[in-house]
């Protein structure tokens, strides 16, 4: 088996996605997993998927049973990330459903123990955020958002995060750590 790799998923949330995919796209051994939202948000930020898929495996919701998720129980991924992830898709991890691609992945991923490091994009009552063409909004997320959030958060194998840098961090001292163990493995 190959060195394992980190698993990356993006849901429909522009919330800093322009820093995420722009951090990730600095990382090596990851696949990219894109919910049926994700595909049309990346693309409204100005990404485009063909080039996304030149650098790294990109994998898109296209069947219901989502194939992928299997991988994680041969040890193919050591780290599952989702950044950034709507409230949707949070609301969902914390009610246990996992009906699509993403959520599936984060479901799976916690069954084989394998960390999984969460950006979410309703982590304040009151954040700005960024909308396509570069123009700098405020949004209130709801009361029920963060609860969802604040919830996701104590979930085992599940590190939130609140911020990009702490994204950057978080996935950096990882992959870090990671590096540590297997030198001393070998």
């Amino acid at each position: 088996m190959n060195k394992p790799r980190l698993a990356w998923a993006i849901t429909g949330s522009g919330h800093y996605i322009e820093e995420c995919l722009h951090f990730l796209l600095t990382l090596d051994n990851v696949d990219l997993y894109l919910s049926a939202a994700a595909e049309e948000v990346i693309k409204m930020y100005g990404f485009s998927l063909n080039d996304l898929k030149d650098k790294m495996p990109v994998y898109r919701d296209k069947a219901a049973s989502a194939p992928p998720v299997g991988l994680f129980y041969t040890g193919y991924y050591h780290t599952f990330v989702m950044a950034p992830v709507t409230s949707n898709t949070v609301a969902k991890c914390v009610l246990g459903i996992s009906d699509s691609l993403v959520t599936n992945l984060y479901s799976q991923a916690g069954k084989c123990r394998v960390p999984s490091i969460v950006y979410p994009c309703d982590i304040e009552p009151e954040m700005e955020t960024t909308a396509p063409k570069g123009k700098k909004v405020m949004v209130y997320p709801r009361k029920i958002d963060l609860e969802a959030t604040e919830k996701l958060g104590t979930f085992e194998y599940t590190q939130l995060v609140k911020s990009v840098d702490a994204l950057k961090l978080t996935v950096l001292e990882r992959l870090t750590n990671l590096a540590k163990l297997s030198v001393i493995d070998e």
